[in-house]
């Protein structure tokens, strides 16, 4: 019961985690924005999302590494889940050193005060998110492969 939980937990924070990220991607891609619209919507968007995806991200590793750990027995779950952590920190890693420092610029600015390569870190900061969610993506996989193979070894 308490692996069932935990796998129920590790899947929805992961889906939670990505989806939002996936999200982000297919709808909000600034390439095409004026300055002001993307000034706007991106320091509302880290304002409004940025203590969920740190919490959604810490979340999805700790309880990636509890399972792992609890099913360390089955060899192939078990390293699918650490590498699953892997990548949820490795996004943390991507985001601390390469979102974070353009967003602490970027929600300095106003839309009379842009820096002259304002496009050039919006599109630095646009290829890290790809970058991120990619890899949430790749962690969400993960945990739902280790999921069904755990599933389809017990109908087996």
């Amino acid at each position: 019961m308490v692996i069932a939980l935990i796998r129920f937990f590790n899947i929805i924070f992961a889906a939670l985690l990505a989806g939002t990220s996936f999200g982000i991607w297919l709808g909000f891609n600034p390439t095409n924005y004026s300055a002001s619209t993307y000034v706007e919507q991106q320091q509302n968007l880290v304002r409004s999302v940025n203590t969920l995806m740190i919490a959604l991200v810490v979340i999805a590793t700790v309880i990636t590494l509890i399972s792992a750990f609890l099913q360390r027995k089955s060899k192939s779950v078990f390293v699918a889940l650490l590498l699953a952590a892997g990548f949820f920190i490795s996004c943390m890693v991507i985001t601390r050193f390469g979102n974070v420092p353009i967003q602490t610029e970027m929600l300095k600015w106003t839309t009379v005060s842009l820096p002259e390569n304002w496009a050039m870190l919006r599109d630095k900061w646009w290829s890290f998110h790809i970058m991120r969610t990619i890899v949430e993506l790749i962690a969400l996989v993960l945990v739902t492969w280790t999921i069904v193979q755990n599933k389809t070894q017990l109908t087996k």
